[in-house]
């Protein structure tokens, strides 16, 4: 019996929206776009953040839990299937290896000294927050499993629970309230710097978004230390409004497609839906 919530699948679109729309930017023809809020034309393509995202949702719609030999199985094999997703080189690596037979405890280490603390398995997660949004401590084990497949380090692993966390309490309108959001949030939150970093995200004022982008990062060093905070802080400023915080989000320098990703995954929860005009523009997704 396939299970699934209406929660889960508007995180996917959220989160698949957001990548898409945040890939645009990358261009620089649609940078021009930005201050007149004016969306890029044609298919927008969705890149390995969705592709990932999309081994998640299937993986909790067959199993309810995460079963971390069955995903890493489903990851390997959809990168073999489109490997031009735009997959970073280590991801890359730990996938190949993966789907040549390797068991992924000793790709996801052999690949990067001490793991990946990359913020790979944080532009995931969204949907899966969404799954489990009543059980925060299921959500904290459950994203972790998500995580250690590509990511062994404990602060790759922090960077998709912090996520995870972030889309239940979004489903469940905390979005409101940022201060609960946040204290909410490190509640659960493992001791890291992803942590420590989203603490100083508390305390930085919702007008402030060029002081937020220097202060906390927005993925230009693609770690889950430099992106989640952000992420987190656009969301909890800006998510009454799904296009306000996707053009919050573009308007800065960094990992666009991830920030669009993990940042449209979570507003689209608490909104309770993405704007028709963007999911047309969005390439379908599978099946």
């Amino acid at each position: 019996m396939k299970t699934f919530t209406p929660e889960m699948l508007l995180s996917l679109d959220g989160l698949s929206t957001g990548d898409a729309f945040g890939e645009q930017f990358f261009k620089t023809k649609n940078r021009s776009r930005i201050p007149r809020r004016e969306l890029p034309p044609g298919i927008w393509h969705w890149t390995d953040d969705t592709h990932m995202a999309l081994s998640i949702v299937e993986m909790l719609t067959e199993e309810g839990t995460i079963v971390p030999d069955i995903l890493a199985k489903k990851f390997a094999y959809r990168y073999s299937r489109e490997p031009q997703r735009g997959y970073g080189k280590g991801a890359a690596r730990i996938l190949k290896m993966i789907e040549d037979g390797q068991d992924w405890r000793e790709a996801s280490r052999a690949v990067f000294d001490g793991g990946s603390y990359g913020n790979g398995a944080a532009m995931r997660v969204a949907p899966l927050g969404a799954f489990f949004k009543d059980a925060p401590q299921t959500i904290v084990e459950e994203a972790k499993k998500s995580a250690m497949i590509t990511h062994a380090h404990p602060e790759g692993q922090a960077g998709a629970i912090a996520v995870a966390l972030a889309a239940s309490l979004a489903a469940k309108g905390m979005l409101a309230e940022p201060h609960k959001f946040f204290a909410e949030v490190l509640r659960y939150l493992p001791d890291s710097q992803v942590k420590r970093q989203i603490r100083i995200a508390r305390e930085i004022e919702g007008n402030n978004v060029a002081h937020a982008a220097r202060l906390l990062g927005t993925g230009q060093r693609a770690s889950a230390q430099d992106t989640v905070p952000f992420c987190l802080w656009c969301a909890a400023h800006y998510g009454d409004s799904y296009e306000n915080a996707l053009w919050t989000v573009v308007a800065q320098r960094g990992d666009l497609d991830t920030l669009g990703a993990i940042v449209g995954g979570v507003v689209a929860l608490h909104v309770g839906q993405v704007p028709e005009t963007w999911l047309n523009h969005r390439e379908p997704l599978e099946g």
